[in-house]
């Protein structure tokens, strides 16, 4: 079983859409026997046990995905640095957290890329926090837009 990560800054928002809109694909697609989500934060503010945000879970429940308030709750990378250390796949929504990614000693060797750069296009997915639900809205589409784009490479990945 290939494992993927999805990192963000706090694993409340961004990567937090990212898994359970792959969850989802990969369900449809009968790929989740084959492939195992993780998710994690890796900033400073990180912390384990805190809840997806409320203006993620609106605009995932648009999409028919239903996350309860306490169904979710974010990982903080640097203090599970094993959860790296199993990924096979590392997928960030930004090139810094590329970087930060970079300095974990469990991260090298792995193959790490942003989701964007993974779907083929350049660029990040910007944190739309404080930003409203338009702004969420517009970074769901363009993290569910990239995840469609790289499923198959994704299904694929050895």
């Amino acid at each position: 079983m290939t494992t993927v990560l999805l990192v963000c800054h706090a694993n409340t928002c961004r990567s937090v859409m990212a898994h359970v809109l792959l969850e989802r694909m990969l369900a449809e697609r009968n790929g989740h026997h084959q492939i195992r989500v993780r998710s994690g934060g890796v900033a400073m503010y990180a912390r384990d046990g805190m809840i997806a945000s409320l203006d993620a879970r609106i605009v995932l429940r648009e999409h028919g995905i239903r996350l309860g308030e306490y169904e979710f709750t974010s990982t903080n990378l640097r203090q599970h640095r094993e959860i790296i250390a199993e990924a096979d796949l590392i997928l960030t929504m930004t090139a810094d957290q590329k970087r930060i990614l970079d300095g974990f000693a469990e991260a090298r060797g792995r193959p790490i890329f942003t989701l964007k750069e993974f779907a083929g296009t350049p660029g990040d997915i910007h944190d739309p926090v404080g930003q409203g639900e338009d702004r969420y809205r517009a970074c769901r589409d363009e993290i569910k837009g990239c995840l469609e784009q790289s499923l198959d490479r994704l299904m694929s990945f050895k």
